[in-house]
């Protein structure tokens, strides 16, 4: 572990060294600025070879492999996976919607176990973190960066941000997708409460930026399951107005509802072949990270 000046509740040291066991890997190539473990889309120099490829005058003599000219009198120079570092950009929902919770954990406090983990096992293998606070607008921002003095101070804007205001998920990751620039891990942790047809824009336009998406569609049991018994009062936790309904009434059509949207969500980050993981906040999060983390090793980044 890290010195760190204070306990982070969001961190459990437990399921961290549990986790660490497993590497966080790419999807996608990534162009970091130092050597590491990821596959980068150039080609470079070290123990892995990738291929063959003609000679042009200004190549270095000292990749020239001997045997295939003396096998096929023609000049061939071998080429190998250059490795690079990762960058890992993580977007939070701070929204008024995230301060909902009927367990015992709200869901921006699931989001920030999420969150610390992912930064702390990234920083662990050399990776930089940064971390973007989001609601109508991005409300913080820290590029990422690598190093323990920049990780506490992504664990120190994880433990400020509040959930408050209204969603504009949309138009914030249109924004992120143009100020990114260099290929990167953007994982985005929200309940993801808007349109799946304009959903489906921005994470296009994150992937034609050569992105490798994540996301983490956070809900409550209660917001799946709708277990009300008497009339009550519906708050919008947005700002929008108050609902006073019987749930009786309203229980089927709020289930299909809800059906229609996680349908057309699901088609939408299949179309854009986004990493999208489901996840219930009474489910251990340890688990989801070790799914996560796991279903990546199978995928390692291709170019």
């Amino acid at each position: 572990m890290f010195a760190d000046r204070q306990p982070r509740s969001f961190l459990d040291t437990g399921a961290l060294s549990r986790l660490a066991a497993v590497p966080l890997n790419a999807r996608r190539a990534m162009q970091g600025n130092v050597s590491g473990r990821h596959t980068s889309p150039h080609r470079g120099a070290s123990v892995e070879f990738a291929e063959y490829r003609k000679y042009v005058p200004g190549d270095d003599l000292r990749r020239l492999d001997w045997r295939a000219y003396g096998r096929s009198d023609r000049f061939y120079v071998k080429e190998f996976e250059a490795d690079t570092n990762l960058r890992l950009c993580v977007v939070l929902d701070t929204s008024g919607s995230m301060d909902f919770g009927s367990t015992g954990i709200t869901k921006i406090e699931y989001a920030r176990k999420i969150t610390g983990s992912l930064a702390y096992l990234a920083s662990q293998q050399g990776d930089a973190v940064g971390l973007s606070c989001v609601a109508n607008k991005i409300v913080r921002n820290i590029p990422p960066k690598r190093g323990p003095a920049h990780l506490m101070n992504v664990f120190d804007i994880l433990e400020q941000a509040q959930p408050s205001g209204e969603t504009q998920l949309v138009s914030v990751l249109h924004e992120l997708a143009e100020t990114i620039r260099q290929r990167a891990l953007i994982v985005i942790l929200s309940d993801f409460f808007v349109e799946p047809d304009l959903l489906r824009g921005c994470l296009q336009h994150l992937r034609f930026r050569k992105h490798d998406v994540t996301m983490f569609q956070l809900l409550d049991p209660l917001e799946l399951n709708f277990n009300f018994r008497r009339p009550m009062r519906f708050i919008d936790m947005e700002g929008g107005p108050a609902i006073f309904a019987e749930p009786n009434e309203i229980a089927d059509r709020y289930q299909k509802a809800l059906q229609d949207f996680a349908d057309e969500l699901l088609a939408v980050v299949l179309e854009s072949a986004v990493d999208f993981h489901p996840v219930t906040i009474d489910e251990s999060f340890e688990q989801v990270l070790m799914r996560f983390l796991v279903g990546r090793t199978r995928t390692k980044g291709v170019r």
